[in-house]
């Protein structure tokens, strides 16, 4: 599963996901991080202002680890033991409770102890306490997508509770930390393309993109034998497949001499055809092609703004953003506020006020 603490995304084309990190980075000239390059490139991106709204909450500055909410963001496609495939949504809830600093406290925090989400994480866990999140998902007929209201596919977008509720599956528990963190942390490898049968990707385009670069990552970071490494495969069960064998940086000897393919004479794994992937049609034509789905950018942002959050999240949303927002450049600020006026007029007319733009100079 990859996924945040967020159950949205900024993008939605794959193809953009390198532009978008870019546009996070520090500038390539200066150096320095430059708030202009984040809302130069949001202002040509309308489908992030859910994530943005997200972020520039008090949700975007949680209390460490223990106290964030996890999603699977992506829709992934589980199939039962009939073949009938159904869409699903991962939703982890922290049973610590929500906590989030204020940006001023998030701040002062970093001054304090830059590792506080660690530590406070390592020293829970340190004398046998715990850590769980509940697992719960969302569970939709496949054929829904093709009529629901919302692009189901689509990863800046929720699926409402009151539709499809979340149904309890189990819990998520920590209940020791690493002994040894470059070995147990910083060399795992997660990918969305590791996947048990049962469950499988969807038609969700992110997720498709997801499938191919998180694996390309792991062979940058680790080797090409990354999934050799103790931490990233089973205990008991050393070969899976002849593709993870020998090569550079290979780590596991114990193959020997056997031959290294499927099928062949000699004794060894092979293929069970029964975990091949279910086969659904897939809908819509292949490449970059755009979303067709009528629903907007901005109805799940203006019902977040205005009927989930508080008049106090409300607040500290707008003064988050019109921080950073009033250090871009003019145009950029007209540009992006245009967005927010889409969201909800209050939203809009607040921030600009806030960073002394004009009502009339904010424009598309």
């Amino acid at each position: 599963m990859v996924g945040n603490n967020t159950p949205v995304f900024f993008i939605r084309d794959p193809i953009k996901f390198p532009d978008f990190i870019h546009s996070q980075k520090r500038h390539p000239q200066t150096g320095i991080q430059d708030p202009n390059t984040a809302f130069d490139f949001w202002g040509y991106s309308p489908e992030a202002q859910h994530q943005i709204m997200i972020l520039f909450s008090d949700r975007g500055t949680p209390y460490g680890y223990r106290h964030m909410n996890g999603y699977s963001s992506h829709t992934f496609k589980w199939v039962n033991a009939k073949g009938e495939a159904f869409l699903v949504k991962y939703h982890f809830k922290t049973a610590q409770g929500i906590k989030n600093f204020t940006n001023e406290e998030a701040a002062e925090k970093g001054k304090q102890d830059k590792d506080f989400a660690t530590r406070d994480l390592h020293e829970a866990l340190l004398n046998g306490g715990t850590a769980t999140w509940n697992w719960f998902v969302q569970v939709m007929p496949i054929a829904d997508a093709e009529t629901y209201r919302f692009d189901v596919y689509d990863v800046t977008k929720v699926w409402p509770h009151t539709d499809y509720p979340l149904q309890p599956v189990g819990k998520l528990v920590l209940n020791r930390n690493p002994e040894n963190f470059h070995a147990e942390t910083e060399q795992s490898a997660f990918a969305p393309s590791h996947l048990v049968p049962g469950i499988e990707p969807s038609n969700d385009k992110m997720l498709q993109g997801r499938l191919l670069n998180y694996p390309d990552t792991h062979r940058h970071r680790l080797g090409a034998n990354y999934d050799q490494i103790p931490i990233n495969c089973p205990y008991r069960a050393r070969l899976g497949s002849y593709h993870v064998r020998d090569g550079p940086m290979s780590v596991n000897g114990s193959h020997g001499r056997s031959e290294n393919y499927e099928p062949r004479t000699a004794e060894g794994p092979v293929e069970d055809k029964k975990f091949a992937w279910h086969q659904h049609p897939v809908q819509g034509t292949t490449g970059r092609y755009p979303y067709a789905h009528p629903n907007d950018n901005y109805e799940q942002p203006r019902t977040l703004f205005r009927k989930v959050m508080s008049e106090t999240d409300r607040a500290h949303l707008i003064s988050n953003i019109s921080g950073p927002l009033s250090q871009c450049r003019r145009d950029i600020q007209e540009r992006f506020v245009a967005h927010l006026y889409k969201v909800d007029h209050e939203y809009g007319s607040k921030v600009a006020a806030k960073i002394g733009l004009p009502v009339q100079k904010a424009k598309l």
